[in-house]
């Protein structure tokens, strides 16, 4: 929202997210698309220029007229201008998460190809990011002054192929491919080389651009990527504005120091501004820190990000990941602009029909929306490991699932943000996808002692089934039953719990019956003939001299005919500190 102080034109901003494998020319073709080159651009990182990749989120911009078909869509806004903000982020696989920081903000992404290279493991890991986090994508063929010239048509055209294939299964299917070279010659050729192509790509980025959904409104919460001080300023802190707005004179909450600050001016690209909003790319001033503190993080309005030590989130695998996800298994969790590793805890709907393990459980409807229908309200099924679709891969959607996550250390982040999980110390070099899981935040644990309070109200259960047998028959409606409980257990927490025999009485535990284990049943409805019949005969084959109920029948071999044995069965929270068995 660049209103310049004298004049009134207003600037659209665009936000591009340039990704790639290292090495395929991302930041060459930023600088030969960019005029202007913003503070945080270019490589400015002293590790980077060694190695000669991009490790922080660059930042630069171009301006061309606005393109015919925005001016409709842009006319009450009266914008007269389009400016392209190309955020380049890092290929290294390791940097995985800075890329994750990056792809929040972006509008369009530009998938840079080694046209040689083809699509590498962190050409794909950037192809996913772009699925999570953004609607539209270009892709570019770079380095095509390394093919041969005679060949260099059949292989573009061939390589073009291959990358629609690959993209078939994306939403990104027929997005448009281009070939460039942004570099000719490669980094140490002389700069008097001639980029080819970019015009092309710079016509071919306006016709895909559109008027991005802004909303000045609801709290602020910029990126911050880049700091540093002014003397006899202050501090100016560059980023980009996520949600929100802000304006000169606003008091805006660093949470990670636990400040506040007044902003004292706003440029965008060296342009004063009074107040910028959603998607602007911004220098804010602020007064006087110690810019060693926030070389990246989030600003915000005062009190609006939450801290976190634990969280429900929605999940849904990632298709490409390979390994399995389990229950207790560490994750490293994106979330907000942090990234940090966590305990991951899986848990569904209750299966149908209840008591039964979960193996039958239907898939709900397609991938449900982002605010999944998680409550407190309701109970939910307590799982060892995600489940996926039924049956043959993808032979149905995957069932509605959460997880709970327990972070190492707290997180700061708004509510309702994308969360991914990866597996960040997969060896970088194999050839294997590393994002696991996303999801969105829906609850969030502010209390650091979480685990005896908020826990509690998380209904998340485990069945349980234990069997044994009846010894003998007391009287119609009594029986005496083994091998249901250890010696050791403290019978008084079972009695009154149901159980079932498998000749179809229900009855009840009254309590134990002598020391060892063995316990009485009271069968509301008396025993069936049948069942009498069945256990009478049993004990006429156990050997006839046994004094009743005494140690001589004690290790009895089991008789040839099947005795009736007793089913318990009970469901347990998993949060309850009483451990108590219920039945429903």
């Amino acid at each position: 929202m660049s209103d310049s102080a004298g004049s009134r034109t207003k600037t659209l901003n665009f936000n591009v997210g340039v990704l790639g494998h290292v090495d395929s020319g991302k930041t060459s073709l930023a600088r030969s698309l960019s005029s202007t080159a913003s503070t945080a651009a270019f490589d400015k990182n002293p590790q980077s220029r060694e190695r000669g990749i991009t490790l922080d989120l660059g930042f630069s911009s171009f301006t061309v007229d606005l393109p015919h078909h925005l001016r409709d869509s842009v006319a009450q806004q009266q914008y007269d201008s389009l400016q392209f903000t190309l955020v380049d982020c890092p290929g290294h696989a390791s940097l995985i998460r800075t890329i994750i920081g990056g792809a929040q903000i972006i509008d369009l992404m530009m998938l840079v190809v080694d046209v040689v290279k083809g699509v590498q493991t962190q050409t794909a890991e950037c192809l996913l990011i772009g699925e999570l986090t953004c609607p539209r994508m270009v892709v570019v063929l770079n380095k095509i002054d390394l093919l041969p010239a005679n060949k260099r048509q059949s292989a573009i055209e061939k390589m073009t192929k291959r990358l629609h294939k690959t993209l078939e299964s994306t939403r990104f299917k027929d997005c448009p491919v281009i070939a460039v070279a942004a570099k000719p010659g490669g980094p140490e050729a002389a700069e008097t080389e001639e980029p080819q192509g970019v015009p092309d790509l710079i016509e071919l980025l306006k016709t895909q651009t559109y008027l991005p959904q802004r909303d000045p409104g609801g709290d602020l919460l910029m990126a911050v990527d880049h700091c540093f001080s002014i003397r006899g300023q202050g501090t100016v802190m560059t980023g980009t504005i996520l949600q929100g707005s802000l304006a000169i004179n606003d008091t805006v909450e660093i949470p990670a120091l636990k400040v506040t600050k007044k902003v004292k001016s706003v440029q965008m690209f060296r342009k004063p501004v009074s107040g910028a909003m959603q998607g602007d790319r911004v220098g804010v001033c602020v007064t006087q820190f110690d810019p060693k503190l926030l070389e990246r993080g989030v600003v915000c309005t005062p009190g609006s990000l939450r801290t976190l030590y634990a969280a429900v989130i929605s999940v849904r695998k990632i298709g490409y990941f390979k390994g399995s996800l389990s229950t207790r298994a560490k994750f490293h969790i994106t979330v907000g602009h942090e990234t940090v590793m966590a305990r991951v805890a899986f848990f569904g709907l209750p299966p149908v029909g209840a008591s039964e393990p979960p193996s039958d459980t239907k898939a709900p409807p397609e991938a449900c929306s982002l605010e999944t229908r998680f409550t407190f309200d309701r109970e939910y099924f307590y799982q060892d490991q995600y489940l996926t679709g039924q049956g043959e891969a993808n032979s149905g959607p995957d069932p509605e699932q959460w997880a709970l996550l327990e972070f190492e250390r707290p997180v700061t982040c708004p509510s309702l943000c994308l969360v991914i999980g990866s597996k960040l110390d997969t060896d970088i070099h194999a050839n294997a996808c590393r994002l696991a899981f996303q999801g969105c935040l829906l609850q969030g644990f502010e209390d650091k002692g979480y685990a005896e309070t908020t826990l509690l109200r998380l209904r998340i259960y485990k069945t349980k089934h234990k069997e044994g047998q009846v010894e003998r028959v007391t009287d119609d409606y009594t029986v005496i039953g083994r091998n249901l409980f250890k010696k050791e257990t403290n019978l008084q927490l079972f009695v009154g719990l149901k159980v079932t025999l498998s000749t179809g009485e229900t009855g009840v535990i009254e309590g134990g019956f002598g020391q060892s284990g063995k316990f009485k049943i009271r069968i509301q409805d008396g025993l069936l003939p049948e069942t009498k019949q069945l256990l009478s005969s049993t004990s006429k084959k156990k050997g006839k001299g046994g004094n009743k109920g005494g140690p001589a029948n004690e290790e009895e071999p089991k008789a040839d005919s099947q005795p009736v044995s007793i089913h318990l069965h009970f469901k347990r929270y998993v949060f309850d500190p009483h451990k108590k068995m219920v039945q429903s």
